[in-house]
C-alpha cells in the first residue's frame, strides 16, 4: 500500500470504526474503545419529505404508535440496503454518535462494514457508497462470517479447520476457514426476523390474536427455544382480537413457541447439515476436535447450540458476547490493517483501496 501523509495525519486525529450494519441492530466498535453503539435499525421518518426524525432506540420506540404523519421503517431488509438515503442518515448519525462519545478533532473515520456474504456487486456498491455518504473518509467491507469469526477469535490463518455460524436478523452465514481463505460458505435470508413472523403466525392462527412484531421479538427472546428447556416457561401475549376487534391477552408456554419455531430451526440444521455434507474429510476431523462456533443475535436462543450439536454430531459452543461479534471483528481489521486487509471485499479499482 502506498504511503499518503495526508491520511497518515488524518489517522493521527480521527477515528477508526467497525460496523455490522445489521437488519435488526447496528453496532458501532471504536479502535481503543470497544462497542460504543449498539441500536435498533430503525429509522421514523416524516411520510411525505421522506425526512428523518428519528433513528435507532428512538424510533424503535415509535413502532407501532406513530400518527398517520410519521412511519417507522428498517432500512435494511435481508441484510441488505433497500432504502439508500435513509440508511445513509442512518449511518451518519450512528458515525457522528460514535464521534461525539470519542472527543477526536476530526469527524472522518475510516470505516469497516460488515454485509452478508450472498451479496451482490450492486448491493455492495450501495453499502459502500452509503458509508461514503454518511461521512467517512475511507470505507471498506468486510463479509460477515470472516467478521464473526476474528471477532470470536478463530484460528482462521492456521492450517486446521474452523467454522462459524452467524446468525442475525435478516440473514443466517455459515463459512468455513483454514489458512486464512473460505473453504466453504452458505448464505440463507431465514433468521431472526423469520422466527418473528413465526410467532405473529401462530397467534394468529391459534388464538386469533394479531401481535405486533416488538411482541413477538419479546416472546422469542424471554421463552423461545430450539431445544427441550428443564424448567419450560410461559409468557403472555397482548393484541387484538381478530373476533371482537378488542384488546386480548392469552398466556403461552415455551412449549408452544417451541413449536411455532420448529421450521425455521429446523432450516437452519439442514443448511449446517448441508454444508458439513460437503466439507472435506480433514477439515470435518478439525471440526471434530473445535467444535462450531454460533454468533449472532439469534444464536442466545435457548437449546440452538444443543440441538445443533445433537443433530450433526459435533460440538456447538456460542461465542463470548455473540452479537457483538460481526463488529468487533470489522474493527479489529483495522487494528492491523496491513496483515488483514487479505479479509475485505474488493468493489472496482479505486473503492475499498487503502492509500
Amino acid at each position: 500500500m502506498a504511503f499518503s501523509p495526508l491520511n497518515w495525519f488524518l489517522g493521527l486525529f480521527s477515528l477508526d470504526i467497525g460496523i455490522d450494519l445489521g437488519t435488526a441492530n447496528t453496532l458501532v466498535y471504536v479502535r481503543g474503545k470497544g462497542i460504543v453503539i449498539n441500536e435498533p435499525s430503525w429509522v421514523a421518518i416524516d411520510k411525505k419529505t421522506r425526512r428523518p426524525l428519528a433513528i435507532g432506540s428512538e424510533a424503535k420506540e415509535l413502532v407501532g404508535r406513530t400518527p398517520t404523519n410519521i412511519t417507522a421503517v428498517r432500512p435494511l431488509r435481508d441484510g441488505v440496503i433497500s432504502e439508500f438515503e435513509i440508511t445513509q442518515a442512518m449511518l451518519g448519525y450512528f458515525i457522528d454518535k460514535a464521534h461525539e462519545q470519542s472527543y477526536v478533532p476530526i469527524p472522518r473515520p475510516r470505516v469497516v462494514v460488515g454485509i452478508p456474504s450472498g451479496v451482490t456487486e450492486v448491493e455492495k456498491r450501495a453499502v459502500y457508497d452509503a458509508t461514503i455518504a454518511a461521512g467517512a473518509r475511507d470505507a471498506f467491507l468486510i463479509e460477515e462470517p470472516m467478521a464473526a469469526a476474528i471477532g470470536a477469535g478463530l484460528p482462521i490463518g492456521e492450517a486446521r479447520g474452523s467454522m462459524v455460524l452467524d446468525i442475525g436478523g435478516g440473514t443466517t452465514e455459515i463459512a468455513i476457514f483454514s489458512m486464512g481463505g473460505v473453504v466453504l460458505s452458505r448464505s440463507l435470508r431465514v433468521a431472526g426476523d423469520e422466527m418473528d413472523e413465526d410467532i405473529i403466525q401462530y397467534a394468529r392462527t391459534k388464538y386469533n390474536l394479531a401481535i405486533g412484531e416488538r411482541m413477538a421479538e419479546r416472546v422469542k427472546i424471554d421463552i423461545g427455544s430450539a431445544h427441550s428447556l428443564s424448567e419450560e416457561k410461559s409468557a403472555v401475549l397482548r393484541g387484538r382480537n381478530l373476533v371482537t376487534g378488542l384488546p386480548d391477552s392469552v398466556e403461552v408456554s415455551s412449549i408452544e413457541i417451541r413449536g411455532a419455531l420448529a421450521e425455521s430451526t429446523r432450516t437452519l440444521v439442514d443448511l449446517v447439515k448441508e454444508a458439513i455434507d460437503e466439507t472435506p474429510p480433514e477439515i470435518i476431523a478439525d471440526l471434530m476436535e473445535s467444535g462450531v462456533c454460533l454468533a449472532g443475535g439469534v444464536s442466545q436462543l435457548q437449546g440452538l447450540a444443543d440441538r445443533m450439536e445433537d443433530e450433526i454430531n459435533i460440538e456447538c459452543w456460542v461465542s463470548d458476547d455473540p452479537l457483538t461479534c460481526v463488529a468487533r471483528g470489522a474493527g479489529y481489521i483495522l487494528d492491523d490493517l496491513d496483515n488483514l486487509a487479505k479479509f475485505l471485499v474488493g468493489l472496482e479499482r479505486g473503492s475499498t483501496q487503502h492509500t
